[in-house]
């Protein structure tokens, strides 16, 4: 019996995605709703319902602190979420992603997936290679390797040119991360010369600049601060990450955000036209800070500039502009643009796992560790075991010594880093090795070494070398999960696997509700002028009908299993009428025309017709309102 696949999974820090090889081809995996890729949102209902990905991001303006964005950031931290009396850790928020994405492939193949390959940032230390294997863990996924973004960049770039020999360098800037890995590429071997970056340097950086720009440019309008208004931040970030993209292809973009709060004097609303200009010089600094890193890994590889014969550009924040010019003047040559910046990673992803599977044998793999390995030493210095940039799987030994007359025990900070002072770095684990025979200070000899495998993971051993007698060694991780903690929050979220199922169900329907008129709302503020004002009107009847609908319903309901079969009837023509009616508003805007067809039939009240104009049974079908089966 063959066993399941492996899929290959780009757990991002905004976005998500995952991959499986079919016919000797790595191929994205589409999710339930139907994109490439999935946002990694974890949102939290008031009802206790949990939504992930587009749905948590639909409603993240109007439940700001019950969303969870960008955790990634905060994998192999201390951090924890608080819902309620809840506490959530950055793993078990991520396995909650994990696991859509796997329900996604599941759904996909038609098959049960246990078994992924699974990417981190290069610069990601052990403690977040960890976090990351746990959070697939939780998921119910055997994490059959921890690949580095920009090496299974490579991978899907080089993949069919395994011919002859390449310098490649990837340039990996995302969401929340940075990386930048320099590779030689000689008859299918894929050899990582250096890595170097940033892992906390990413797109959401850009739109902060945006935001806090924007923030000050209300206070000095309106002389009101809205940074700790949840809900008014939440806003201007989808703002500032929709103009930063409206920038990457056109050179002005128009922000409109009505009603954003209200003082005495009534509602305060925000318009301004934001310029590339402007943009490039709110984010120059973060555009100037990706240099460093290039620098370090040339360095470190013994190359200049001109020895690279391509430059991958991977994660989306690459797009800008900005970004691109200095890429070109550093390198003095255009980046490849081979590969979708934001599916190359999964793609490599699910070569590396076509590789372990056995079912691809002409690519080998040679990766390196991207942080040196050592021990805190006397006077609390940091002395290296194992160099940065050393291919992995390895392993480096160290002999240390005591300190103190008759010592029979001491302990072993472990430690990942580049700075000379101990403290400076990151700490991995702590070793207490005991039963050290008495001896004058400088007599014992105590070997200490690390092991890294093909993950990037550091496993640690010592003993006494003077007896031969191999010691025990106690290892307490400064953060992670216990083997108990994984085991629980497994067990947990496979509880939750067929209540999210349902939720996801359940909830659709109102969100897509509440969605659609929030857009309906949006385009008549931003576009309605363009049109006469009666087709305005009949949209604005219609989003006033489905808010009466929804409003007519027990306010404690949030599915729409326990609505009443006469509201869903009534919902259901009412939204696919508004749908029909923003779209054919929307054709008018774009095509100059003015005269709209009527899509719903409002009387003079705010209420709906029985019979929806102009909407046919296809457009109902694209509503999950199931009203039939009761």
């Amino acid at each position: 019996m063959n066993e399941d696949k492996i899929i290959g999974i780009d757990l991002g820090t905004t976005f998500s995605c995952v991959a499986i090889m079919e016919g000797g081809k790595p191929i994205i995996i589409e999710n339930a709703e139907g994109g490439r890729t999935t946002p990694s949102v974890v949102a939290f209902t008031r009802n206790g319902e949990r939504l992930v990905g587009q749905l948590a991001k639909r409603q993240a303006v109007t439940n700001p602190a019950r969303t969870v964005q960008s955790i990634k950031r905060e994998m192999g931290t201390n951090y924890r979420i608080g819902i309620d009396s809840s506490s959530h850790s950055p793993e078990q928020i991520s396995a909650m992603i994990l696991q859509k994405l796997k329900n996604d492939a599941e759904a996909y193949l038609g098959e049960k997936i246990s078994r992924a390959v699974i990417t981190v940032p290069a610069y990601f230390n052990d403690a977040q290679r960890q976090a990351t294997r746990d959070a697939g863990q939780i998921a119910g996924l055997e994490v059959m390797r921890i690949i580095n973004e920009p090496t299974a960049s490579a991978l899907a770039y080089g993949m069919n040119k395994a011919d002859g020999t390449s310098t490649v360098l990837v340039f990996d800037l995302g969401g929340g991360t940075f990386d930048v890995s320099i590779l030689e590429i000689t008859d299918g071997v894929f050899e990582v010369k250096s890595t170097s970056g940033n892992n906390r340097l990413g797109g959401d950086d850009f739109d902060e600049a945006l935001i806090n720009y924007l923030i000050d440019l209300f206070k000095k309008d309106t002389g009101i601060d809205i940074s700790s208004d949840l809900m008014a931040v939440q806003r201007l970030k989808e703002t500032a990450e929709k103009t930063k993209i409206e920038l990457s292809s056109a050179l002005t973009s128009e922000v409109h955000l009505p009603f954003l709060t209200a003082d005495a004097s009534g509602p305060k609303h925000l318009e301004t036209t934001i310029t590339r200009a402007q943009f490039n010089e709110l984010t120059a600094h973060l555009v100037e800070s990706t240099i460093g890193p290039l620098n370090q890994a040339l360095d470190d590889a013994q190359l200049k500039p001109d020895q690279i014969e391509q430059i991958i550009l991977v994660g989306g924040s690459t797009r800008i502009p900005a970004v691109q010019d200095m890429i070109r003047r550093f390198f003095q040559k255009e980046p490849s643009k081979s590969v979708n910046p934001d599916e190359a990673v999964a793609l490599g992803a699910a070569i590396q796992a076509s590789i372990l599977s056995g079912d691809l044998q002409e690519i080998l793999l040679l990766d390196v560790i991207p942080l040196s390995l050592g021990i805190e030493t006397a006077g609390g210095l940091f002395t290296r075991i194992i160099e940065r940039n050393t291919t992995i799987p390895t392993s480096g030994t160290m002999t240390f010594t005591t300190t103190e007359d008759g010592q029979t025990s001491v302990e072993v900070h472990a430690l990942q880093g580049e700075r000379d002072i101990a403290a400076a770095n990151k700490s991995l684990a702590k070793f207490h090795l005991t039963g050290i025979p008495p001896a004058p200070r400088g007599i014992p000899k105590i070997e200490v070494t690390f092991d890294i495998d093909a993950d990037g993971i550091v496993h640690c051993s010592a003993r006494d070398y003077g007896s031969g007698i191999k010691h025990s060694v106690t290892i307490q991780r400064t953060t992670g999960l216990s083997p108990e903690e994984v085991e629980s929050y497994k067990r947990e979220a496979e509880e939750f696997a067929e209540q999210d199922r349902k939720a996801k169900e359940r909830i659709a329907g109102r969100v897509q509700a509440q969605s659609l008129c929030a857009e309906a709302e949006r385009t008549v503020t931003t576009y309605g002028d363009r049109v006469e004002k009666s087709y305005v009107d009949k949209v604005l009847r219609a989003v006033e009908a489905v808010k009466e609908a929804l409003a007519r319903m027990p306010e404690n309901v949030v599915d729409f299993e326990n609505i009443p079969k006469e509201n869903r009837i009534e919902l259901k023509p009412l939204i696919a009428g508004l749908d029909v009616s923003l779209m054919d508003l929307g054709r008018a805007i774009h095509s100059g025309n003015r005269k709209v067809e009527k899509a719903v039939k409002i009387d003079n009240n705010g209420t709906k017709d029985t019979e929806p104009a102009s909407v046919s049974d296809e457009d109902l079908s694209r509503f999950e309102l199931d009203v039939e089966n009761d």
